[in-house]
């Protein structure tokens, strides 16, 4: 499956910003679906993730509250809405697809394809 990232930019601290994740290839409802991050210097770390049925959700501790993930099998696709960003929230926001997986996994080895990453930069 292809991954394809999008909706990053620059928005100021306390604001809004939704990035979306089209999948091709591949039938999407049938993919875990996370979303990582990675800072400069950092680890990539895992942020949310939805399974591939039922909707269970997972998330960060680090956006609990804050962050919403959500998918349209429809439109084979996976949002991440966040509100309340903090400028620790500036990072490269990759999408992450897992084959049929029991769990969602916080860990990025489970995953199976990799989008190419969008950027969110929050200005304080």
């Amino acid at each position: 499956v292809q991954l394809q990232a999008s909706g990053g930019g620059l928005v100021q601290a306390g604001g809004s910003l939704r990035v979306s994740c089209a999948a091709s290839g591949d039938t999407f409802s049938s993919y875990a679906m996370g979303w990582f991050r990675q800072a400069p210097g950092k680890d990539r770390e895992f942020v949310a993730g939805i399974a591939w049925r039922g909707g269970s959700t997972k998330y960060a501790d680090s956006v609990k509250g804050r962050f919403t993930i959500s998918r349209d099998n429809a439109k084979s696709t996976v949002y991440l809405q966040m509100n309340s960003l903090k400028s620790e929230d500036t990072a490269v926001y990759y999408c992450a697809a897992d084959w049929k997986a029991p769990v969602v996994a916080p860990e990025p080895w489970e995953y199976d394809y990799w989008g190419q990453g969008t950027q969110v930069t929050v200005s304080s």
